[in-house]
Order: C-alpha cells, then structure tokens, then sequence
C-alpha cells in the first residue's frame, strides 16, 4: 500500500475543512501542525451564531467579504482560545494567506507556511514572512492522492 507525504495528508485535511466554509466568494481551509499532530483547524465562515454569507450573502465593503472569519485566524484563535502554543508550528492553508492573516500567522509564532494555491499573492506578505524567517512552500493538491484510498 502506498501512503500519501505528510504534507499532502495535511493539505487534504485543509481542503476538508475549506468544505465547511460559509464564504460564497471563495471556500478556504487552514490547518495548523505540530510535531506532525494536527493541533487546530478553521475555515472562513461568519462568527460563532452570526448570519452567513450563505444565508444572507456576502457583507463585501472595498471588494473585501467582511461577514466572514479567515481559516487562518479561526485556526490561530481555536489555538488562544483552548490554550494550545503556536509557537514553532506549521499551517497548511488551501490558499496564499492575505496580508492580515500573514501578520497573524507571523505574531502567533508560526515557523512554516504551506499553501496549495496562489491567491492574490501579496508581495509585501512575502516580504514579511522573509523577515520573519518563515518558511513559505507551495504544496499543490493532488486530489489523486485521495484515490489510494479506494485501493
């Protein structure tokens, strides 16, 4: 039997939960690891009991969806909320994280950056992660993968 890497294990985990995403304008899924556990996950949705886009449709002020939560930050604030370090992890994110979400990941201690694909990728969100000394890979998903399963 053939296994799939760890990185195409936690991209596919990321794309499992971008499948619960609210957001009509993109579906985005996040997942942070440590020590190759999976210690967090979000996906872009409104806030816990608010309206969702899919319900009430996108709240978009300067071409921007403000209704919902990135999977970046619902990934780092499941983190502060249940009191689980960041420090020296990694995330696996279905898309380039926009500027807000690299400053996030960059002050909650995150060492390494993998996305699947590129999105709106800011050159001054590279900029910050170089700084930083984060590690940025790009990890395409390969849903063929997923078909070992069935084997």
């Amino acid at each position: 039997m053939e296994r799939i890497t760890w990185d195409q294990y936690f991209m596919a985990q990321s794309h499992l939960l971008a499948l619960r995403s609210t957001c009509t304008r993109l579906a985005v899924g996040a997942t942070i690891v440590r020590d190759k556990r999976i210690i967090a996950g979000g996906y872009n949705g409104s806030i816990a009991g608010g309206a969702h886009c899919i319900d009430e449709g996108c709240y978009v002020i300067d071409n921007h969806c403000v209704r919902t939560i990135h999977a970046e930050m619902n990934a780092i604030i499941q983190c502060a909320k249940f009191g689980v370090p960041t420090e020296g992890a990694e995330i696996y994110v279905t898309h380039f994280p926009c500027l807000h979400c690299c400053k996030a990941i960059i002050q909650s201690g995150i060492r390494a950056v993998y996305y699947a694909q590129d999105y709106k990728n800011h050159p001054y969100a590279l900029e910050l992660f170089e700084q930083a000394n984060i590690l940025v890979k790009h990890v395409p998903f390969d849903r063929e993968t997923l078909l070992l399963l069935q084997k």
